[in-house]
């Protein structure tokens, strides 16, 4: 996959490390003297172009016109959200990917300027804050389609409502599914007569709306307060 990333700073350069470690093909455009002089070490040199991400001729140089997905990465965000607009409406990128400087332009960040994915620090944080508080002892592992779906994990504790049920008696959510049982550090292939006992490691798969149902089944019951309650 062909991924270019605009802007060097950290975000950029440590984003271009992991995908050229996963043996992506990796253009990163960057034109500031002090932040090419480091990636220049950090980094092979063919993953560096050196100029103005904004200009299209640098774009064109980097192989935007090849990219399956464009990291817009720079510390400005109108530059971010220009080159999310160009990469889709000029050069037909199929995915566009922006960072968010400043929270109060997050609002800027959506299809009007073809941003698919917004990377905003301070919304994430907060989501996540939300998250741990609402799901208590559940722990999220992997965000599914866009955050619509979470893996999760938790761990069943003794009086928790699903121990001693089985599987297809369980009341699960209608967008749950049991994916993995962990019993004593060897995995359970979860089937309908399966049934949960203490010490379980659940893995699940739940959406945003069903996740605090299928974590009350999880644990005893009244130790665990309905979202935005506290």
């Amino acid at each position: 996959m062909i991924v270019l990333i605009a802007g060097g700073g950290r975000t950029g350069a440590q984003l271009a490390s992991l995908l050229v470690a996963q043996n992506h093909n990796v253009r990163l455009v960057e034109h500031r003297p002090e932040v090419l002089y480091r990636i220049h070490r950090e980094l092979p040199t063919e993953v560096i172009f050196e100029g103005d991400a904004t200009q299209p001729s640098v774009l064109e140089l980097a192989g935007i016109q090849q990219a399956q997905v464009l990291a817009a990465c720079t510390p400005n965000d109108a530059d971010n959200l220009v080159l999310s607009f160009f990469a889709r409406s000029r050069y037909q990128v199929p995915r566009t990917i922006a960072r968010v400087n400043n929270p109060a332009n997050a609002w800027l960040f959506n299809a009007t300027f073809h941003v698919d994915v917004a990377l905003n620090a301070a919304e994430v944080m907060a989501s996540l804050i939300e998250e741990e508080m609402s799901l208590g002892d559940m722990m999220t592992l992997l965000k599914i389609r866009r955050g619509r779906f979470s893996l999760v994990e938790e761990k069943i504790p003794p009086g928790a409502r699903a121990v001693g049920m089985a599987i297809m008696d369980l009341p699960l959510p209608s967008n749950a599914v049991i994916a993995a049982i962990i019993r004593s550090g060897e995995i359970v292939i979860p089937r309908g007569v399966t049934r949960f006992e203490v010490g379980d490691e659940v893995l699940a798969i739940v959406d945003h709306e069903g996740a605090d149902d299928l974590a009350a089944l999880f644990t005893p019951p009244g130790t665990r307060s309905p979202r935005g309650k506290g």
